[in-house]
Parts: C-alpha cells; structure tokens; sequence
C-alpha cells in the first residue's frame, strides 16, 4: 500500500508562496500520473488542501476518483475550526494514521 502523507500546505521550507505553488505542481503531477496512491492522510496545515477550494483539491479529487481513500485528522480540523467546511474524504483519527503508517509498503511526505 502507498501512503501520501502531507502535513502541510507547502512543499519544503523557505519562502511560503513558492512552498504552496510546489505542492500544488506536486499534487498535480501525481494526480496526471500513473502512481497509485491508497491513502491520503492530511495532518496539521494540510487540512488548508481539503477544506478549500483551488488546484491541491481538484488533484486530490482526481485521486479519490482513482480510487484513493483521503482522511483528514479530525483533531487538526477542530483546532483550525474547519471541521464543517472538509470538501473531500472523511475525519481521520491519530490511531487510523499509526496503522495506516506502520503497515504502508511506502510512505510518501513531500512536506
């Protein structure tokens, strides 16, 4: 099973607008691509990805289409109080991350 585990809006770290523009292009090309992806998880500021409309969320539906599962952490979308605005997927939990993680054949964390 791959695992695509992004914990954050942006690819790397530096300036903020180029970090969002890369994950963006990533999300993008991997969506176009023939990779297959089981399971997203979506922590801490990556929950900007599946809570807002824009380009990381049209990819990520791409994916889901494929068939790939998305979750995102249900603590992460009640900190940033958003848990009513999620677009995609469904709430994950911290023990779903850890199973997910721990039995992946790959973890991919572009972030």
């Amino acid at each position: 099973m791959n695992f695509l585990y992004l914990n954050s809006k942006m690819m790397g770290t530096g300036d903020d607008i180029l970090g969002e523009k890369l994950l963006i292009s990533f999300l993008k090309t991997l969506a176009a691509s023939e990779a297959r992806i089981d399971f997203i998880g979506v922590v801490n500021g990556a929950v900007a990805l599946t809570t807002q409309a824009g380009e990381a969320l049209d990819a990520l539906k791409t994916m889901e289409g494929r068939g790939t599962q998305i979750a995102s952490c249900g603590t992460c979308l009640d900190f940033y109080e958003v848990r009513d605005m999620l677009l995609i997927g469904g709430v994950g939990s911290m023990q779903q991350t850890v199973e997910i993680m721990t039995q992946a054949d790959r973890v991919i964390r572009p972030c």
